[in-house]
């Protein structure tokens, strides 16, 4: 175990412990070989979502900032943003330092704030292993814990990362509901809004949000998480090439089907839905072309029947309320014959650009790197790089190796050619470049790459 001890606060420890205590068990079923699917929600089919709740009524641009980034975090509670979401997610490097850190402030800046808050707590498959209630934490129950008893007085609200099934959704309603019975709180004191970011999640969106339809108020749409489970999904039986991130656009009428599906979803309910995070990084020396490329992203969501979304730096926010400024016509009917088909008819790109084999390398490599030193966000060329895109390429190449996909200029992507290109970038010893091939020479994709790095970590 590393020196550094991380803490909870005692009120924290105490519900985290207890959680642990109610649902270790159900969570060893629920990340097990063999997971639950779990049975239909027991609501009626008109049910109707949870009401947003009063300090988000308004809001249009909510920003999203590392859980243990003291800086930012400082300057976002104290700035313009509508609201802050505090990330333990696919920003966030979860660092036996950055957890303490994250955890300290959460008792101290965040419980002093004043201001619309949400948290978004790691997702199910992470454990927390500086932390120990019968044995390595579960991350989702202590981050839960320790974002709950913050601001007792005012709870955060949260967003429910990365969910695929009715059994998962199962699991956080009874977590919460064991947290607000714990603190003395009325059922359905905190109030979630879930996110539709994996191929399952969508397919199974209105089961997901009847399951927890007396505290979700809505779906949010988390695009580059959402691909990189499609291509999980698709990538074992896929013959052919999927596209690149850089034809991946939301114009692709495969993603206009993943928002449309979404936005169907939320007005059958009464739910809100929430669009994707902005994630240009606006050069200081000419911003506009990086803004103006934000407002007309939300532009188009707000078109489609999102109200709002999150933005990844401060300078971002104008942008993000301005697209969601006026609300424009109903979306038109979705064809639900036609949903499912049009979500997986993703076009075959033809031979790869080198070009975007190497940017799926660098990003990869990159985030990994900085994930390695405890930096959860890269900016490079212009965008902001997390998880949820690193996943995306290293996917991506896991894909194009296993077809062998043909290459532009001649040749193909066959795996000797993938550590060709890697090595340029990165010799073998390194554990970016370690962990990359582990992802990209796997027979079956991998679930996720901080389960894996962890793995790759242990004693053998």
């Amino acid at each position: 175990m590393d020196a550094l001890t991380v803490f909870l606060a005692p009120a924290a420890h105490a519900l985290a412990e207890r959680l642990h205590a109610e649902l270790r068990a159900e969570w060893e079923a629920l990340t097990g070989p063999t997971p639950p699917q779990g049975r239909a929600p027991d609501v009626p089919a008109s049910f109707r979502a949870a009401p947003v709740p009063d300090d988000l009524r308004t809001r249009r641009a909510e920003l999203i900032v590392e859980a243990s980034d003291a800086v930012s975090l400082r300057a976002a509670l104290r700035g313009d943003a509508d609201a802050v979401v505090v990330d333990f997610d696919d920003t966030f490097s979860p660092t036996p330092e950055n957890v303490a850190r994250a955890y300290a402030l959460l008792a101290d800046e965040v419980g002093r704030s004043e201001g619309a808050l949400l948290c978004r707590p790691r997702a199910l498959y992470a454990t927390e292993p500086h932390l120990n209630f019968g044995g390595p934490a579960i991350a989702a129950l202590c981050d839960l814990a320790a974002a709950l008893t913050a601001r007792p007085e005012r709870p955060l609200h949260l967003y429910v990362p990365k969910l695929e099934t009715v059994a998962e959704a199962g699991f956080w309603d009874r977590a919460i509901t064991l947290a607000e019975e714990a603190l003395g709180w009325a059922p359905n004191t905190v109030r979630v809004c879930l996110q539709i970011e994996t191929f399952p999640g969508l397919l199974n969106a209105e089961a997901l949000l009847g399951v927890l339809c007396r505290r979700a108020y809505g779906l949010n749409a988390g695009r580059w998480d959402y691909v990189f489970s499609l291509i999980k999904h698709l990538g074992q039986t896929r013959t052919v090439p999927l596209p690149p991130r850089s034809g991946l656009t939301m114009e692709m009428d495969a993603m206009r089907a993943y928002a449309e599906g979404l936005v169907q979803v939320c007005r059958a309910h009464g739910a809100e839905a929430i669009g994707g995070t902005a994630s240009f990084a606006p050069d200081p020396a000419d911003p506009q072309p990086a803004l103006a490329a934000v407002l007309a992203d939300k532009q188009r969501e707000a078109a489609q029947g999102f109200t709002a979304a999150w933005a990844g730096l401060p300078e971002l926010l104008d942008p993000v309320r301005q697209g969601f400024q006026s609300e424009g016509p109903p979306p038109a009917p979705v064809d639900p014959t036609r949903l499912a088909a049009r979500l997986t008819e993703l076009p075959d790109p033809g031979p790869l650009r080198l070009g975007d084999v190497r940017e799926a390398l660098d990003i990869a490599l990159g985030v990994f790197a900085a994930w390695y030193e405890g930096r959860g966000v890269l900016v490079r060329q212009g965008r902001i790089e997390d998880t949820a895109t690193a996943e995306l390429a290293r996917a991506g190449l896991w894909q194009w190796v296993r077809v062998g996909a043909a290459l532009e200029g001649g040749g193909t992507l066959s795996r000797e050619r993938y550590l060709a290109e890697r090595r340029v970038r990165m010799p073998d010893g390194e554990r970016p470049a370690r962990l990359l091939d582990h992802l990209v020479l796997a027979e079956r994709c991998p679930a996720y790459f901080p389960q894996e790095a962890r793995r790759l970590e242990e004693p053998r």
